[in-house]
């Protein structure tokens, strides 16, 4: 029998044009958070003329499925998102900013490469236990609104995970590497007051302003940041502003707060602080407010076994070779980047890892695509961002890797992004996610005391910390408003 890194190599490559042309159709059809019906279904019939047998709506939630081929145990997932941004809509393979259609949507994160690779590795895995397996299940989950919408922690709440054994999942990079870094836990949370119009110069007295309510919660919520603890984080936008007449005293005034912290239980204190902040504002207003939990997502919790199995894997697969057209149009792109884009990116290839992934960071100051993978050490860091597979992490293992896909300096959630998305860069480094993902379902599909291993050091943290999903009952996933 091959190898099972050749295996997954050949069976990826042999469906390389296939699998690209699905990221590319995603691309051209960005949708946001909860919207993704074009995306989810595209996907979900590729995996039903693959085989897969697809149950839709998962959840009840519309644009989630789960796509499942075999029987039995072990239960190995693999996570896919293809939900897009707000305004980055950009043409491709330019180096200067030109939206294909102005204020339209783009995918600024590459989950048109993300989901694309999970499905590839997903087909991988599943003919090898066509040809050799004994038993056991592949699972692709097709996870709608992770961009602010916390799709997974929607899932993990509706028991989609309850009988998983194991996740892997990736996400685009200017490098290859672990995510092995623990992430933010996060609430969001709209504020709704409700006041009294009025004629702003002839009778303001009768009036009770509910955008006054919104600007004196936003300043007692900045005086508040001086007053948390210091990996916390409070941002907020005003989503409704009362209407665009000034001689109007505002009777509606709406702001949404997204609220960060290490721990769940550190989040939820400062929401309650917030809350009290609303109430304040309301007081002094003589205004009302309506409190309208959007969604959370839990920190991520690092499986150190199952990393260790990914990372194998990532080493045996090596990392794509760059042509010298590629590397003209990185040039380009970093032509277009400020010297604290390419730090910041540098500074996250090092906060992965220890001295070394410092040394790795430095040396490639100058490079435009990294063609070497991250050295990995097990860390006590904290990503300074959120991602909804921190609660999948909390149900079962997940291990995660980046996977080279742009420019090293190319910020997330930016039109550089979204033009290197569609090109053979993003190509290359999406591919070779699908295989390295495939690759570590396929080592705890063979090796049973592996996957015990993953799940044992999960069962060891769960006793000391049990969870509890972040949304509440009765709280629904809602669309980009």
């Amino acid at each position: 029998m091959r190898s099972i890194y050749q295996f997954v190599d050949d069976a990826i490559e042999a469906k390389r044009g296939e699998f690209t042309a699905i990221a590319d159709d995603i691309w051209d059809h960005p949708e946001t958070r909860f919207e993704e019906r074009w995306s989810a279904e595209r996907l979900a019939c590729a995996l039903e003329a693959e085989g897969f047998s697809v149950e839709r709506n998962a959840g009840n939630i519309e644009t989630a499925f789960v796509a499942s081929f075999g029987s039995g145990k072990p239960v190995i997932a693999l996570l896919g998102e293809y939900d897009a941004l707000a305004g980055l809509s950009q043409c491709s393979g330019e180096a200067s900013p030109e939206p294909l259609v102005e204020d339209a949507n783009g995918h600024g994160c590459g989950h048109n490469l993300l989901g694309t690779a999970a499905f590839a590795g997903a087909v991988a895995v599943k003919n090898w236990l066509e040809q050799y397996g004994s038993g056991g299940t592949v699972r692709f989950y097709g996870c709608p609104g992770e961009e602010g919408g916390s799709g997974k922690t929607f899932m993990v709440r509706e028991g989609l995970f309850d009988d998983v054994d194991a996740a892997v999942t990736w996400h685009p990079e200017a490098y290859a590497g672990m995510f092995s870094t623990s992430s933010l836990a996060n609430i969001q949370v709209a504020y709704r007051f409700h006041g009294i119009a009025a004629h702003a110069a002839n009778s303001p007295h009768l009036g009770r302003s509910a955008l006054d309510a919104v600007t004196l919660m936003t300043t007692g919520s900045n005086f508040l940041n001086e007053h948390i603890i210091e990996k916390a984080r409070v941002h907020y936008a005003i989503t409704n502003a009362g209407g665009i007449s000034p001689n109007v005293v505002q009777a509606q005034a709406e702001v949404l707060y997204l609220i960060r912290a290490p721990e769940m239980a550190q989040a939820q204190h400062i929401f309650e602080r917030i809350n009290k902040i609303a109430e304040g504002a309301a007081l002094m207003t003589e205004t009302t407010v309506n409190v309208r939990f959007d969604k959370a997502c839990s920190n991520y919790l690092p499986n150190r076994q199952l990393e260790s199995v990914m990372y194998e894997a990532l080493q045996a697969l090596g990392v794509p070779q760059w042509s010298e057209e590629e590397l003209a149009f990185a040039k380009k792109i970093r032509a277009t980047l400020t010297e604290n884009d390419l730090q910041n990116s540098l500074n996250n290839i090092a906060n992965t890892s220890n001295e070394e992934g410092k040394a790795f960071a430095r040396r490639h100051r100058e490079t435009l695509l990294i063609d070497e993978i991250a050295p990995y050490a097990p860390n006590d860091k904290i990503l300074p961002g959120s991602t909804d597979v921190g609660d999948v992490s909390w149900k079962v293992p997940v291990a995660q890797c980046f996977s080279p896909c742009f420019t090293v300096g190319t910020p997330l959630h930016t039109w550089q992004l979204v033009s290197q998305g569609r090109t053979s860069i993003a190509h290359k480094g999406m591919l070779h996610a699908g295989k390295v993902m495939a690759a570590t379902a396929l080592q705890l599909f063979i090796s049973p005391q592996t996957l015990e291993a993953c799940q044992s050091e999960l069962h060891a943290q769960l006793a000391e910390r049990p969870y509890q999903c972040p949304i509440p009952a009765g709280v629904t996933p809602s669309p980009l408003k």
